[in-house]
């Protein structure tokens, strides 16, 4: 579960006080099998078409207009 919210396999070696990075690669690979369907997001709204624009440029995608807001979101990983 660690890793799934890190993606940092050092940290998560340590949190649980393997020595080898191999035992630790076991579990990675057993949360990436368990996480593959999971999809999260960041959301972003954009007031203005500059916004817009700097929203884009950093790979955010457009979803909506909602209330005079444009609303972008990229995947987290």
């Amino acid at each position: 579960m660690e890793y799934h919210r890190t993606k940092d396999i050092l940290y998560v070696k340590q949190v649980i006080g393997h020595k080898r990075i191999e035992n630790t690669l076991k579990y990675v690979q057993l949360a990436e099998e368990l996480f593959k369907n999971e999809i999260e997001f960041v959301s972003k709204i954009a007031k203005t078409e500059g916004e817009a624009c700097v929203l884009i440029d950093a790979g955010f995608d457009f979803v909506c207009d909602f209330d005079g807001y444009k609303l972008f979101r990229k995947k987290k990983y």
